[in-house]
């Protein structure tokens, strides 16, 4: 029989949903920081084996935020939940089992939202690479049995790829009957300039400090490819919401955008599969966050809000 459905990885910032994507399709498409908050869009991958094939839908970090573009991403969270045929909570297993009290704080509130869902329930316990004393796992999938008492639990870790293998199979299982919806070979929906963005915002988090790059936004303005040169020409900026931000995105004469432009540059050529030549610019755009036009314009924010 031939299975399709869609899959919602819902969770915690910084439990690894992104990881466990990139890991489960084999391929990045999605970016991943230590930095919670990375992910602002909902990120579609597609997984196909043989006939079956898995919509995954990666979401923000579910957390207490403010501000429209933080409302943006709780919608893009329960967006996703409703149109889903799998939930997929993914929580960082080693944190919990170190600080059992965060269960009650992060995650009774999400088993409890969803204790009356009939749909298909798989708790990805993660980073179980990282947990120094393995009798540690046992309290803790007893105490989140107490609370998810429906949900089954599955140990993984998306770095190390362990229990990935029987996880795809599992998943293909819960998957309604039907006909695939993309192309075997297309692993995601989202258009080439924006994963390109997405590379840059990415290389923004890595290098910059507190604040700054959740201050930041990235929009590729021009795109052309030259059959001269045989190279595609990218022009992107950068918005920062204040002039102090500017001065450390660009470092000191230049420093720190070049590293970051060098470093994208790399990636997006792999992405691309050819030579690119990657232009930054840099522009202040205040409260730029709260702006629904630039926000809808960026892809983050829907056009229901």
């Amino acid at each position: 029989m031939k299975h399709c459905g869609r899959i919602a990885l819902i969770g915690p910032p910084n439990a690894g949903k992104s990881t466990v994507l990139n890991a489960l399709l084999g391929q990045k498409i999605t970016i991943v920081t230590p930095k919670p908050q990375t992910t602002r869009n909902q990120i579609v991958g597609i997984l196909t084996e043989g006939e079956n094939q898995a919509i995954f839908l990666d979401t923000p970090g579910l957390t207490r935020v403010r501000g429209r573009l933080s409302k943006s991403m709780i919608q893009a969270i329960w967006e996703s939940l409703r149109m889903c045929d799998v939930l997929m909570p993914v929580l960082d297993g080693n944190l919990y089992a170190r600080h059992g009290e965060l269960l009650e704080k992060d995650i009774a509130p999400l088993a409890d939202a969803l204790a009356s869902d009939k749909r298909p329930n798989i708790v990805l316990v993660n980073k179980i690479d990282l947990f120094s004393d393995k009798a540690l796992m046992l309290p803790l999938f007893e105490r989140l049995h107490a609370l998810w008492p429906l949900a089954e639990l599955f140990p993984i870790s998306a770095l190390t790829k362990d229990g990935l293998e029987t996880l795809r199979s599992l998943l293909f299982s819960k998957l309604p009957e039907g006909e695939p919806e993309y192309p075997d070979d297309q692993l995601s929906t989202q258009p080439v300039r924006f994963m390109a963005a997405e590379v840059i915002r990415e290389k923004l988090f890595l290098h910059l400090r507190q604040e700054v790059p959740y201050s930041c936004a990235v929009a590729v303005e021009t795109w052309e490819h030259s059959e001269q040169t045989g190279q595609t020409v990218i022009g992107a900026v950068i918005y920062v919401a204040k002039p102090m931000h500017k001065a450390i995105v660009i470092g000191h004469q230049g420093s720190s955008i070049k590293q970051i432009g060098i470093e994208a540059r790399k990636e997006i050529q792999e992405l691309l599969g050819e030579k690119v030549h990657l232009d930054l610019w840099v522009k202040v755009k205040e409260h730029w966050t709260e702006d629904p036009d630039f926000l809808r314009d960026l892809g983050v924010l829907g056009e229901t809000l």
